[in-house]
């Protein structure tokens, strides 16, 4: 099992060591694993070793966020928009696997978030953007690429949200611009 690592950041050391000094010292015997964490986040001005976690993982995911997204790869684009008509429905399954992916990230797009679906549902959805007469591959493909997930009897079906690719954004609008014309 991998670990996360925790960063702690002191701004000033001497008043971490002084505080960190009485607590061990106000601490009957040796402090255990557990305990020693909560007196070293106690000492940097955390509630407790779950708030210093908390706190970082906060940090990395803004810091995350912060990062300037890659470029979208253009060709990427154009070659998944060939896959579609004037609008937006995919007439054919392209035999890369990239461009597959592509194309299912727009169908996710079109897939309202946090709403639940039944089966029946959500092929019914899928069906109306493609033209090739196989939902189910879509939508199993959908789940495999953790775009969709399903309960254990799949019965309902909703939309995992996650960042998509930076190619989707050129892609929509491309599809967009496409339909207007």
């Amino acid at each position: 099992m991998t670990r996360t690592a925790v960063p702690l950041r002191v701004d000033d050391l001497s008043p971490f060591a002084k505080t960190l000094r009485q607590a061990l010292t106000r601490h009957e015997g040796v402090p255990t694993h557990v305990e020693l964490l909560n007196l070293i986040a106690k000492a940097a001005g955390f509630a407790n070793y779950q708030h210093l976690r908390a706190d970082a993982g906060t940090a990395g995911r803004l810091a995350a966020a912060a990062e300037p997204a890659p470029p979208a790869d253009l060709t990427q684009v154009e070659k998944a928009a060939r896959y579609f008509d004037a609008e937006g429905v995919l007439i054919s399954w392209p035999a890369r696997l990239n461009l597959q992916t592509l194309s299912q990230w727009v169908f996710w797009s079109r897939i309202p978030p946090e709403a639940v679906f039944s089966e029946r549902e959500i092929s019914e959805l899928i069906r109306h953007w493609h033209d090739f007469s196989d939902h189910a591959l879509i939508r199993r493909a959908m789940v495999d690429a953790k775009m969709l997930e399903r309960t254990v009897d799949g019965r309902e079906y909703r939309r995992i949200e996650r960042a998509p690719p930076p190619e989707l954004k050129p892609l929509l609008a491309h599809l967009a611009a496409r339909a207007a014309a």
